[in-house]
């Protein structure tokens, strides 16, 4: 972990560093010294087997960088590097995971109703649309500032996602729901004024900060079945109709406005929204069917003009049992396949129902929620075939919902911050499987040379992924979930031989995204780490 502060002296950190190497060097040797006494299992990159294209690995503004984007500057710039640089130190070790998609809380004004506005503090947003038509571009500032600490750092995409309409559109004057039930909290005659306003927000940053939206998703969550009580969050939900509507409205706005961003559908809350029905009666769910069927003529969304052909849903609730994680992504995948869809995986935190690791709270530093959340970007990779996958929040607080802890005791306006093991192991895939990377099949075979049917995925041992970047170098990552080591052999089909590099993230303090040397595809997996293995 690293910590923004004051006040260490140079002896002390120099110190610090100097025990840290010294535990990763006496790991690293133990692991080599018990290389030679085992056998190694076989893991076999089928190069004729290629799966999805990968696009982007991100996470959101949601809800600190209103406030940290006020902080003072070296503490921005430090928590812009964990999240978004791809440089590595004098020492070789990536200073951040290298994000490669943003996404951006288009607020509806709920900061400006103060406690009127039935949300918790610090969930509230501003919103750049005035009462009086106008709009106030000084609106969003602190979100705004991180969006040009992203792209400084070479982030390439950004996505912007609203949780309601502005508040002077919907029908309770609120930014969340209230006695509607699963009801789209909008006024019948403001669909229209919603795309403007979403176009006319996106053009306005970009005129103004010179930031350009690639992705738009004009509802999170519509099939939500949690939130729309409040006062808690911003959020509205929305029958299919209802969704369908507002996106077409939004695809008119972007069309007349010549805007080249692209609408993503729809964000849902749970993946069985996507397949059936949960907790909610048919008009929010069966959405891949209902988005993409021609013959469902008032919710068909895919002859909708800049409206991709994929469907965004969040991995929250089917993280556990492990037999069911896997099942429901496969489903997913199908699912997709005949439509003719892609998928991504746009948000997920620690839950309640993740009782494995203990749920949400308290905060946790270590690798126990980081392998946890490993195992799921594994199998919404492998068995749902994402192609893009994104944490909720870059930032929070005493809850498991951030990838980096934040404290504060002025009420945000100013503080520190805290990395963890669960950001760094978001990293292992982020900072080193490239947009435009391709993942690849793997075969295994046990140490006695017997096939072992889907042996890349022992939820409780090795888990691992193989991907080609589109510079033609591959990476692979592997997941020892278990408490012992791991002796493992990557190879390929085609009998090339590559060098590595490897980095792992581990119970080892030093061990954040750290180089530990390089293997030419044999290496014992620490206990309980995630390394990383990137060509030469």
């Amino acid at each position: 972990m690293a910590l923004i502060t004051s006040g260490k002296t140079s002896k002390s950190i120099a110190l610090t560093i100097f025990l840290m190497s010294v535990g990763s060097a006496l790991a690293s040797n133990q692991l080599r010294n018990e290389a030679h006494e085992s056998q190694p299992t076989q893991y076999t990159i089928l190069t004729h087997s290629p799966e999805q294209h990968i696009q982007h690995f991100g996470a959101s503004d949601a809800w600190s960088m209103q406030f940290l984007g006020l902080w003072p500057e070296k503490q921005q710039e430090q928590i812009a590097d964990w999240l978004f640089s791809t440089e590595n130190d004098a020492q070789g070790k990536p200073k951040g995971i290298g994000l490669s998609i943003w996404r951006f809380n288009l607020g509806a004004g709920s900061e400006e109703q103060g406690d009127s506005a039935q949300i918790q503090p610090g969930t509230r947003t501003q919103c750049f649309l005035n009462a009086d038509g106008t709009y106030d571009w000084n609106k969003q500032a602190g979100q705004r500032r991180f969006l040009k600490l992203a792209k400084q750092r070479g982030v390439p995409y950004l996505l912007a996602f609203c949780n309601s309409a502005p508040v002077f559109y919907t029908q309770n004057e609120l930014a969340t729901n209230t006695g509607r039930g699963g009801t789209i909290n909008l006024k019948k005659d403001c669909y229209d004024k919603f795309g403007k306003f979403i176009a006319t927000s996106l053009k306005g940053i970009e005129e103004h900060d010179g930031i350009h939206f690639d992705y738009i998703s004009p509802i999170n969550e519509p099939d939500g079945h949690w939130n729309w009580l409040g006062p808690k969050q911003e959020g509205s939900p929305a029958t299919n109709r209802e969704f369908a509507k507002v996106a077409k409205e939004v695809s008119k706005a972007l069309v007349k406005n010549k805007m080249n961003t692209e609408i993503l559908i729809n964000e849902s809350s749970d993946y069985r929204c996507l397949l059936g029905t949960h907790e909610t009666d048919w008009q929010r769910g069966y959405e891949i069917n209902s988005f993409f069927t021609k013959d469902s003529t008032q919710t068909y969304l895919g002859n909708v003009k800049q409206v991709m052909p994929l469907i965004g849903a969040h991995s929250y609730w089917t993280n556990t049992p492990i037999p069911y994680m896997r099942e429901i992504r496969m489903k997913v995948r199908e699912a997709c396949q005949q439509k003719g869809i892609k998928f991504w995986q746009t948000e997920i935190c620690i839950m309640g129902n993740d009782e494995e690791i203990g749920g949400g709270t308290p905060y946790d530093f270590s690798m126990k929620t980081a392998l946890y959340v490993a195992r799921v970007i594994h199998h919404d990779l492998v068995y749902a075939n994402a192609e893009s996958w994104s944490w909720w929040r870059a930032v929070g607080g005493d809850y498991r919902d951030g990838l980096i802890r934040v404290y504060s005791k002025d009420g945000w306006k100013s503080g520190w911050a805290v990395d963890s093991k669960l950001m760094w192991a978001l990293g292992n895939y982020s900072r080193f499987i490239r947009p435009g990377a391709q993942r690849f099949d793997i075969s295994t075979c046990s140490p006695e040379g017997k096939l072992v049917e889907e042996g890349y995925n022992d939820p409780y041992g090795v888990m691992c992924s193989a991907y080609k970047n589109t510079d033609g170098k591959w990476g692979i990552v592997a997941i020892n979930y278990a408490e012992d080591v791991k002796p493992v052999n990557f190879r390929f089909d085609n009998q090339e031989q590559k060098n590595w590099e490897m980095y792992r993230t581990s119970d080892v303090s030093a061990e954040s995204l750290a180089p530990v040397g390089e293997s030419k595809g044999f290496t014992l997996l620490a206990p309980r780490s995630i390394t990383t293995f990137v060509q030469k």
